[in-house]
């Protein structure tokens, strides 16, 4: 059984209390015992290794065995998501955790079914946020993936002109994601379109900024899972998996 991750803004010392919503769920869902191992991390990748030495009614006492330092993993792989519908894009964000996404980022695109105005922005950015940090503890992440504003497609283009490299998924392209020469370093840069595909326009805008169009397989996926889909091949190319 994998040793349970925890997150916490405090690390130093050699003794810890794992307090708040954190300590809670340790302590009343799933009830450690002193003597039992957990690793807490701030989700930047500092890491105590610790064992409990005390449940309180709502938290823990820990004892820090050890600390180390997680690098983060180089080339950073970037999933720039066209906003799904429902709730599509938690499982989106779900999945690309678990399989190591290092940056999401909500895009509000043309064909986008949903979208996130007003107070809507705030509350479906939190639960992008929040379902990104449950799955990064649950496939003991020690570096969280960060969840970003939602951008617009001008923010899109300034992110592939930016990147190492720049790839957009689409049913026509020419070239498959599994061929194409990837950098050692910078950021990877991958979009993915909402339920009615990347338009002509933002295609175009996408190769103007130096992007590549490529093919993800056969079939067309849904939006919700083509990310994770890139990831997985993106991750074994580059010896991240």
């Amino acid at each position: 059984m994998t040793v349970p991750v925890f997150l916490t803004g405090e690390l130093d010392g050699p003794e810890l209390v794992l307090g708040g919503p954190e300590g809670r769920h340790a302590a009343t869902v799933r009830r450690l015992r002193p003597g039992e191992r957990v690793d807490l991390t701030d989700g930047a990748g500092s890491v105590a290794e610790c064992v409990v030495r005390e449940v309180l009614k709502d938290s823990l006492r820990v004892e820090v065995r050890g600390r180390y330092e997680v690098a983060p993993p180089r080339p950073r792989l970037v999933v720039v998501q066209g906003l799904p519908k429902g709730d599509r894009g938690e499982l989106a964000v779900e999945m690309m955790t678990e399989a190591g996404v290092d940056v999401i980022v909500p895009w509000q695109a043309s064909r986008s079914i949903t979208q996130w105005k007003g107070d809507k922005v705030a509350k479906a950015l939190q639960r992008w946020r929040s379902t990104a940090r449950e799955a990064g503890k649950q496939a003991r992440r020690f570096h969280l993936p960060e969840v970003t504003e939602p951008v617009s497609t001008a923010g899109v283009v300034k992110l592939l002109a930016g990147a190492a490299l720049g790839l957009v998924l689409h049913e026509e392209a020419a070239a498959p994601l599994s061929r194409v020469a990837l950098p050692d370093d910078g950021d990877i840069v991958v979009v993915v379109g909402p339920e009615g595909g990347v338009s002509e326009p933002e295609l175009a805008e996408f190769l103007a900024a130096g992007a590549t169009p490529v093919l993800l397989g056969p079939t067309v996926l849904r939006t919700s899972t083509a990310g994770v889909a890139a990831a997985a091949v993106l991750l074994t190319r580059t010896g991240r998996w």
